[in-house]
């Protein structure tokens, strides 16, 4: 009996051929060294990789970042913190939310920079600084009106002036939040004021600092201001933020995501014909139905049902009917060459024409953030150049 295994066993299951979702090494260090020429000489660059790295993958991020020379990055908690820190052994992780009592110790063993907000996380981290004899090192943070994380700015200094009676902390950072920097601009200077004013009398004795308000949406408002610092977490990837759209960088960056999917059947269907569940659309005319092989459990939320827009052939095709778990439906009627095997384009560009991130979440009713989020472990990442 032939023991050798057979060659379909042998196939390594790959839905990339499907659908995936592209990710340009390219476009993301041209990026990151465009938004570093435009930020003022010596502004330390915090690269946002929380979520892992906006779903698009934080272990070739991480890479990619390291070896553009940034060694400072921001994460959401511990666990993504200590994936980072495999990665990047001797860059700075700056924890952005808050931490549960039970993580603390994790802190100074894996050299993470917690933010403090409150008078007990200061209590807490002395407590862990003296069981390793070391001080930790941390960032503190003021609300200036997000309501979220933060000391709020008018409690802020009783805060700073117990972090400097506590020597168990080392104090390496100041910062806030900006709660729309991409479109309420008088909402943001109203921040930006708080916050220098918060932060006034311990700047003057620690001018070492950094400083860092500005996000990607409020990149660009630097002059006049004290800040050294700048966290980037969409921009770097292309996708601009608000108002950003149509700036002075905006030329300079690119796109790093595309999503694509396959046809894998196009059939004809009579004027009347209802499509996908609900029947929510019902064909106008004799048509031409082609079906992609993506659903909503690869990423694509419902809400895009009949709202959505695909290119097949360089020609902009809508999606009809509900998006449903594996499938999507479009209309390819205008387009007789299209065949299943063919590449459509959800969010990228085919030919001459393009469907942008934003475009694609503003049809989604979402924003780009959640987007990005929403790709699932079964749209396979795949990155180069």
């Amino acid at each position: 009996m032939d023991s050798r295994p057979s060659p379909v066993n042998n196939l390594k299951p790959d839905n990339s051929t499907r659908c995936r979702l592209h990710v340009s090494t390219g476009a993301l260090r041209g990026n990151v060294a465009a938004i570093r020429r435009a930020l003022p000489p010596k502004t330390r660059l915090l690269s946002v990789v929380k979520a892992n790295a906006y779903g698009l993958g934080a272990d070739h991020a991480v890479r990619t970042l390291l070896e553009e020379g940034l060694d400072f990055f921001g994460v959401a908690n511990v666990t993504e913190a200590m994936e980072v820190r495999a990665l990047a052994p001797q860059a700075d992780i700056l924890l952005l939310s808050a931490t549960l009592p039970e993580e603390d110790p994790r802190l100074p063993e894996h050299s993470l920079l917690p933010t403090i907000s409150s008078l007990d996380e200061i209590e807490r981290y002395r407590d862990i600084s003296r069981a390793t004899g070391r001080p930790l090192r941390a960032h503190a943070k003021i609300d200036t009106g997000m309501g979220r994380l933060g000391v709020w700015h008018e409690e802020a200094q009783a805060l700073l002036a117990r972090i400097e009676e506590t020597p168990e902390i080392q104090l390496e950072g100041l910062y806030t939040h900006f709660y729309d920097s991409g479109d309420d601009r008088e909402g943001t200077e109203t921040q930006r004021r708080r916050f220098l004013a918060a932060t006034a009398g311990i700047r003057e004795t620690r001018p070492g600092l950094l400083l860092h308000a500005d996000n990607s949406g409020g990149i660009f408002s630097f002059p006049g201001t004290p800040f050294n610092a700048a966290r980037c977490g969409l921009l770097q990837y292309g996708i601009a933020p608000g108002r950003l759209c149509g700036g002075p960088l905006w030329g300079s960056l690119r796109p790093v995501v595309s999503v694509s999917a396959r046809l894998t059947l196009v059939k004809n269907l009579p004027a009347g014909a209802g499509i996908s569940y609900s029947h929510s659309h019902r064909l106008t005319r004799p048509s031409r139905v082609g079906v992609l092989s993506v659903g909503y459990a690869d990423g694509i939320p419902r809400s895009c049902s009949n709202r959505g827009r695909v290119l097949v052939r360089g020609q902009e095709c809508q999606m009809i009917g509900n998006v449903t778990m594996d499938e999507i439906m479009v209309d390819v009627t205008d387009v007789p060459e299209a065949a299943a095997g063919d590449e459509a384009i959800l969010i990228g560009r085919q030919g001459e024409k393009v469907i942008t991130m934003e475009s694609f979440s503003e049809r989604a009713g979402t924003i780009p953030w959640e987007s990005l989020c929403f790709f699932s472990r079964r749209m396979p990442r795949v990155w180069g150049e």
